[in-house]
């Protein structure tokens, strides 16, 4: 297989798995025993270009908000839930979505001076598949109930802003996880009850969050002299192979949350979850 066919499979692997709840990374990294190891960076652009696909899908949302945000407009847009919000609304969503990635950045940063490398054995890639399967399953187990007693909740709450951005944190630490997962089932157990809205602030908070990101790696890559070895034409192969194919997915999540609830996601999270401890029983 050719290094560029190699780099567009990969790049179509994110595409569809940054944003469905089954986790990218734990996908990356078990393709990559087939089609060979990336950089860093490689795989943090990658989720860029995913990233950029939702800037697209969401940038008449983002503009509403920027708009409220300064106070131009008698509306900043609506919510998920069809209502219209104020510019008042629209700040408060705003620095909602900053402190949810502030918190990531400041407890990113520490990850990252303290060494940590994202483990790339199966077996925990596995069990992180399936503790997440279990987790979704509880989070919209919950989430329902509390609709049907309370009515259902679009609003992003303090406290969920701040675990969203904890949550993306550890989808960051713990391959498998997913970081979509792991942001849209902590808002559902912490108040917000809407699948829509909990999806909505996981992804618009995943925008800042990827893209500084790569920017940071980026940057070190840079200042370490590694961008002379990077293969930047299969880098670019698969970003925009990741952007497009996100594109579709997101789309596609955006239809389908609306009727459906997250199960089959996370059935398919024990399905491969186990046929991986199966099949590679010892980890390697």
């Amino acid at each position: 297989m050719t290094d560029l066919l190699a780099a567009l499979l990969l790049g179509i692997i994110e595409g569809i798995t940054e944003f469905l709840p089954i986790s990218s990374t734990g996908h990356l990294l078990i393709a990559e025993r087939w089609l060979g190891h990336r950089s860093d960076l490689f795989n943090i652009s990658i989720q860029a270009g995913a990233i950029l696909a939702v800037v697209l899908i969401y940038r008449q949302r983002l503009w509403d908000l920027a708009m409220g945000f300064i106070g131009r407009g008698a509306s900043a847009g609506h919510s998920p839930a069809g209502m219209a919000l104020t510019p008042a609304q629209a700040r408060d969503y705003a620095f909602k979505l900053a402190a949810a990635f502030g918190v990531t950045a400041v407890l990113g940063i520490v990850v990252k001076k303290l060494g940590f490398e994202l483990p790339d054995q199966v077996t925990p890639i596995a069990w992180a598949l399936v503790l997440g399967g279990l987790w979704m399953i509880a989070a919209e187990h919950f989430a329902a109930k509390r609709a049907a007693k309370l009515g259902e909740r679009a609003a992003i709450t303090w406290t969920v802003a701040i675990l969203v951005g904890i949550a993306q944190v550890v989808a960051g630490v713990f391959p498998g996880t997913s970081r979509s997962a792991a942001t849209i089932f902590v808002a559902l157990l912490a108040g917000t009850t809407s699948r829509a809205a909990a999806t909505e602030f996981a992804f618009l908070v995943g925008i800042p969050t990827m893209f500084a990101a790569t920017a940071y790696e980026l940057m070190d890559v840079i200042g370490n002299g590694q961008a002379a070895h990077e293969d930047w034409t299969a880098l670019a192969v698969a970003f925009v192979a990741s952007a497009i194919t996100a594109f579709v997915a997101v789309k596609w999540l955006l239809h389908y949350i609306q009727s459906h609830r997250f199960t089959a996601f996370a059935i398919y999270r024990f399905v491969l979850g186990a046929a991986l401890l199966l099949l590679v029983p010892t980890g390697s």
